[in-house]
């Protein structure tokens, strides 16, 4: 029993020894000190690791590094005379967009960024600026070609088509909205074959609709695809406002590959034309025809007098479609572009004969080229 008891008391004194030591420890350890609220005393922090941008990301990146060294900023001016002292000045008349178009220093803007100026101004994306000469204008387009003698390096826009455009297709527009220049915004292509009215009061049909923001200033900028392609030239914005409201228009690409050449040559548009509007591609195709099919005709047009048919409704409501034109003069034509690539081979006032199916029948008829768009 002894052994037992002398057993029990080194325990219980080895335990009070213990004790007695890990209070005298805490007594002498460091404390972390604390904040107000009882919280730790801030600290800085270790860097978290880069994130890997998304594949879409870094395409619109590159797209706009790519596109933005061939997007311009341009400023007018005008001429005022003071009513007193008869001294003529120059006011600022406003401000756009443009592109250049090739390496010699042509640069594509809306007619309407120009209109009324007494001079302009070019600024291109290394913060240079130089004075514009303007070589051609086509009011009935919007569209208007200028020219500066830059000693820096141009780059031209790549360009692509707009006869295939689909709607969804994401789009991109590079602009110098209110004065803010290099600006991307981004959207999808609305709607295709739209309407609008030209700064001679003239429809522009076949008009690119996007929701990709364009403000004031955006007008004559380029708006590109995926490829970073340009498709079409940003010409207006349908706002009550005067801002944006989610619908913007694009003369579209082809319609400028078309214009501009004989702007630069010839200061205006001399190729010949047929004197009708085309129904838009993407209908013809899906309703598995080739050729190039007529909407309307132009009266007084060599069209008109030659015997072309346009679309229309009959008494009863009925659509009849126009002329389908496969053949020009022994040239198949399987769309609209072969149609618009055909006629340059041909000069105003030449006659031609058009091979065109009507219903179920194939008619020849002789037509004299015009020279207005």
């Amino acid at each position: 029993m002894s052994k037992i008891w002398i057993g029990g008391l080194s325990l219980i004194l080895g335990l009070f020894i213990g004790l007695l030591i890990q209070c005298r420890w805490e007594k002498t350890a460091p404390v972390t000190p604390l904040s107000e609220g009882n919280e730790p005393a801030s600290s800085s922090r270790t860097p978290d690791p880069v994130q890997i941008v998304s594949t879409s990301e870094e395409t619109t990146i590159s797209l706009f590094e790519k596109a933005a060294p061939s997007v311009v900023y341009i400023t007018t001016t005008m001429v005022r005379q003071d009513y007193w002292s008869r001294n003529v000045y120059e006011i600022p008349a406003g401000t756009g967009s443009g592109f250049i178009w090739d390496d010699r220093g042509y640069i594509v803007t809306n007619f309407h960024v120009i209109k009324d100026a007494y001079s302009a101004k070019v600024t291109l994306s290394d913060q240079t600026t130089w004075d514009a000469e303007v070589v051609g204008i086509e009011p009935r387009k919007d569209l208007a070609v200028l020219k500066i003698k830059s000693t820096s390096k141009l780059q031209p826009i790549s360009v692509g088509t707009s006869h295939d455009l689909k709607v969804g297709q994401s789009v991109f527009a590079i602009g110098n909205p209110f004065g803010l220049d290099q600006t991307l915004t981004t959207g999808i292509i609305s709607a295709l074959g739209r309407e609008i009215q030209s700064a001679a009061q003239i429809p522009i049909r076949d008009v690119i609709q996007t929701d990709a923001a364009i403000n004031p200033g955006n007008s004559g900028g380029p708006l590109l695809d995926i490829s970073g392609r340009l498709i079409g030239v940003n010409t207006a914005i349908y706002s009550p406002s005067g801002a944006y409201a989610g619908i913007g228009f694009s003369v579209p690409v082809d319609v400028v590959n078309w214009v501009v050449p004989d702007l630069i040559k010839f200061g205006e548009v001399r190729r010949p034309v047929l004197g009708i509007d085309l129904v838009q591609q993407q209908i013809v195709d899906r309703m598995e025809m080739k050729g190039a099919m007529v909407m309307a005709v132009t009266p007084g047009s060599g069209a008109a007098k030659g015997g072309v048919l346009p679309t229309r409704r009959s008494a009863s409501g009925e659509v009849i479609m126009g002329d389908l034109i496969i053949d020009i003069n022994g040239d198949p034509i399987e769309s609209n572009n072969d149609l618009f690539l055909t006629l340059e081979k041909y000069k105003p006032g030449e006659q031609i004969q058009l091979k065109v199916k009507r219903k179920t029948q194939t008619t020849s008829l002789t037509v004299t080229l015009d020279s207005s768009l």
